[in-house]
């Protein structure tokens, strides 16, 4: 019995810069640097709670 944990791509698409820290701070913890620099996270809901603080500045799709 194996089960499959959903995984998030997320895409940073705007730099944070001009944002408050707190937002620069939850774009670093989610492990995104640069603009365009993705990772591919667990589907979790402290994840969804950090994407959806600074969904404005990232694209996220299924994996």
């Amino acid at each position: 019995m194996t089960t499959k944990t959903n995984m998030l791509r997320v895409t940073l698409k705007k730099s944070p810069i001009g944002y408050n820290a707190r937002q620069r701070k939850t774009v670093v913890g989610l492990g995104l640097k640069k603009v365009n620099s993705s990772k591919v996270l667990k589907d979790t809901p402290p994840i969804r709670g950090m994407i959806s603080k600074v969904s404005h500045l990232v694209n996220v799709e299924d994996c």
